[in-house]
């Protein structure tokens, strides 16, 4: 078998090349992982007593979509947090969003679009974005989303062509890993050129509750602020970063109804359905807030230690939303290798991140951090990242 061509030139991702960049260095210091944005506060307790009051479940195939106490749970959520009447069947179970980010494209993008189609990808970005762009022969298209633009990309820089061969914008909002938030005017620009080009926006709103002070919009609430076409906006949602479940492969995807018959459509055929213990936990996750206010305030404390540890230091402080620090240094990799050796804190490059578009990689010039560690040990490495690199 030939592997396609299209797949010949992806680039490494980002942790075969952290390891080989930091594994052949010793630690300077007793060992703190600020890398992987894997969550480590409490997940709810009745997650596994319902697992296993379901367990026999496991012998039975799953409901493919999503049972309807699952997607009547999803829907009663979107609701109460934006707002927004979406009825269950305009909802899918997802085995994790990264699946669905990416059979969006393949079952929402079409072949062709005033000659080869465009896939819109903020840069720095989630690599399923380019994947999904490749596997159904669309350009990805990387826009670079830098301080100077909010940390979002700038749309109104996009020339018509551009725009009339565009068929997928993937927004990340809150973005990872710089945690700027599309605001109201950012959205409403945004579907006016989807609506005036015809095109979808796919939004990835994982790191949704993850905030500061303001709760961050919804596509699906600014699509209807604004009367947008509702098949303008395709949404995704996980249990890893609101929950603390990123084992549990459990979110959802949510649009129009026509992007969700086509959607459930290829579903059927080439999807990855979540057995059945696990769509009865998931609908009891999806309709307890109470755990997910508490991380919340666990992560409101991180962000004022790491607003404390970098007082006075440009472009340092908290972000608006999302778990990770951008932070601005001389060169990402050399950053990365000092504190290894010199600290043992170990932070991930942000080039590893991101391409090289209009001649910049707009990550290069940073490090992500992630704030899931407890907060002593946090603040641990927070100070020495600001004592070694800042200093």
């Amino acid at each position: 078998m030939v592997f396609p061509e299209r797949f010949s030139n992806l680039p490494a991702y980002a942790w075969p090349r952290l390891r080989a960049l930091l594994d052949p260095v010793e630690p300077g210091g007793e060992p703190v992982n600020l890398t992987i944005g894997q969550p480590r506060h409490a997940f709810p307790d009745f997650v596994a007593s319902t697992i296993s009051e379901h367990a026999a479940l496991f012998g039975d195939y799953p409901v493919n979509d999503g049972f309807p106490g699952l997607l009547e749970s999803i829907s009663a959520w979107l609701q109460r947090r934006f707002g927004v009447a979406i009825p269950p069947e305009q909802v899918m179970a997802l085995n994790g969003t990264r699946e669905g980010l990416y059979n969006a494209a393949m079952a929402l993008c079409p072949e062709e679009k005033n000659g080869t189609p465009i896939v819109l990808i903020p840069n720095p970005f989630y690599q399923v974005y380019a994947i999904g762009a490749i596997s159904v022969g669309a350009v990805p298209r990387f826009l670079n989303a830098t301080a100077e633009t909010g940390f979002l990309p700038n749309l109104s820089s996009l020339d018509a062509d551009t725009l009339n061969r565009t068929t997928a914008y993937y927004l990340c909002s809150p973005a990872n890993p710089q945690g700027a938030v599309a605001s109201a005017d950012y959205w409403r620009e945004a579907l006016a050129l989807a609506e005036l080009y015809d095109f979808k926006i796919f939004s990835d709103e994982c790191y949704s509750e993850v905030y500061r002070d303001e709760k961050p919009l919804s596509g699906l609430q600014a699509a209807a602020m604004f009367g947008a076409d509702p098949e303008r906006v395709v949404v995704f949602h996980s249990l890893s970063k609101r929950s603390n479940l990123p084992g549990l492969r459990s979110g959802f995807v949510a649009g129009g109804p026509e992007s969700m018959r086509r959607i459930r459509q290829l579903r059927a055929y080439a999807g990855a359905p979540l057995p059945m213990p696990i769509q009865h936990a998931s609908a009891k996750v999806w309709a307890d807030e109470a755990h997910v206010e508490a991380s919340r305030q666990r992560y409101v404390t991180k962000y004022d230690i790491a607003n404390s540890v970098f007082e006075g230091i440009e472009g340092c402080g908290a972000p608006e939303a999302g778990f990770f620090l951008w932070l601005p240094v001389d060169d990402g990799e050399a950053a990365a290798r000092r504190l290894w050796g010199e600290t043992g804190v170990r932070v991930l490059p942000g080039a590893y991140l991101a391409r090289e578009a209009d001649g910049v990689n707009p990550g290069h010039g940073f490090i992500r951090v992630a704030m899931v560690a407890d907060e002593e040990e946090l603040q641990r490495g927070l100070i020495a990242v600001r004592d070694c690199i800042y200093a």
